[in-house]
């Protein structure tokens, strides 16, 4: 008997072992759900650190183009045609604009918007201190918008001369024929744009698909000339321009959008119809009624631009343009009176050459502070687009018209 209770003794019980087994099971689970936690606290670390790089490399390429394309001052002003580049030294800083530049992809997978900042792009000879400013919207691809940052200046200029050379004079150029010609010139561009490309050049998004789609293409197109005496706007789409005079903005185009009565009216004269399909789209596909390229929605949708002719006033505070991206959730108000708070905050613009002085001479800051405002506010507008949930890209230029440019 001492020898059993001894065995069993020695022996543990069948419940002290199934006890055992169950609290090993458990320890070797919970060792296995600690070493899956501590992977996933890692991944969560590394995710949030690659997260805060990227934005710190996303604000560093920012500030980067940011300062590319809107330091002035000196020689030779951003964007400026080769020429005036070749002629650097020749080149008067005060004939140079006073303008800030924002262009950002948001959360569009591509960048499909262009921006065109063209100082003293008409000839002396026709007028040496007017100014070209454009922003370009694509859809489908980028390529018409990109042909349009590199030549819209160009064939208003050359339509300019014509028009000089006909003989009107400077206050009577025919500025409405000037921009369609314009306007139709680069519509026939983005329309031979596959076949006139050049074997060796990579080949584009568009062409990558089967089949090809390279007459879906097509940008819209709002432009400005400033000169000392006015504002010369053309616009093709839903991009816009608006102007800031005596604290309250005025609209200088109005968007093309399909169920416009006008513009309504005009599609379904043609023949086309407007289908709404998550928004006004003409037939079912573009929502805008005007646009360069897009062979394939002909004659419904139109290149024709609408052009507004403003004349200068001493109240002009400042001059918008930008791509839907900002006015789909920001209004015309807002954007001016954002504008408007920058320049505030730097103080008004020091005379140019030969207007005399401040009569005070306090807060005037220098040419190189009007150009941050312009570009601090063109930044700050972008930003508010995106903070807004602007699901397209952002493009916007401001250009300070508080004294003769």
């Amino acid at each position: 008997m001492a020898e059993i209770c001894c065995q069993e003794a020695k022996s543990p019980p069948a419940t002290v072992a199934a006890v055992s087994a169950s609290a090993a099971a458990a320890a070797v689970a919970s060792s296995v759900m600690d070493r899956r936690r501590r992977r996933l606290e890692m991944k969560r670390f590394r995710l949030a650190t690659d997260l805060e790089e990227s934005a710190a490399e996303y604000a560093r390429a920012g500030k980067r183009q940011r300062l590319a394309r809107t330091a002035s001052g000196s020689p030779p002003c951003p964007g400026a045609p080769a020429a005036a580049a070749a002629e650097a030294e020749t080149v008067d800083p005060d004939r140079c604009p006073r303008y800030g530049v924002s262009s950002v992809c948001g959360r569009r997978r591509e960048m499909e918007d262009a921006v065109s900042v063209r100082p003293d792009f008409l000839s002396a000879a026709s007028s040496g201190r007017s100014h070209f400013f454009g922003v370009f919207d694509g859809h489908g691809c980028s390529h018409v918008a990109t042909t349009c940052q590199d030549l819209m200046h160009e064939a208003v200029a050359e339509e300019h001369e014509k028009a000089a050379a006909a003989g009107s004079s400077e206050e009577e150029v025919p500025w409405k024929e000037v921009m369609e010609r314009s306007f139709a010139r680069l519509d026939e561009r983005a329309a031979s744009w596959a076949t006139s490309r050049s074997s060796e050049e990579p080949a584009c998004r568009c062409e990558q698909k089967m089949p090809s789609r390279c007459d879906h293409v097509g940008s819209t197109a709002v432009v400005a000339v400033v000169s000392p005496t006015h504002l010369v706007v053309g616009n093709a789409g839903d991009s816009r321009a608006v102007l800031s005079r005596a604290g309250a903005p005025v609209a200088l185009s109005v968007d093309h959008k399909p169920d416009r009565p006008d513009e309504l009216e005009r599609i379904q004269a043609a023949g086309g119809r407007v289908i709404y399909w998550d928004g006004a789209r003409v037939l079912g596909v573009l929502a805008m009624s005007r646009a360069i390229g897009d062979g394939y929605l002909k004659p419904f949708v139109t290149a024709e631009p609408e052009v507004t002719v403003t004349e200068r006033s001493d109240a002009d505070e400042c001059l918008i343009l930008a791509s839907d991206g900002l006015w789909d959730v920001v209004t015309n108000e807002m954007a001016c009176d954002v504008v408007r708070a920058c320049f505030r905050s730097n103080g008004p613009p020091e005379p140019a050459s030969g207007e005399g002085t401040s009569s005070s001479g306090k807060g005037v800051i220098s040419r190189a502070e009007s150009d941050k405002a312009c570009s601090d506010a063109a930044m700050l507008l972008a930003k508010l687009a995106l903070a807004r949930r602007s699901a397209d890209n952002v493009s916007v230029v401001v250009v300070d018209l508080r004294r003769g440019l």
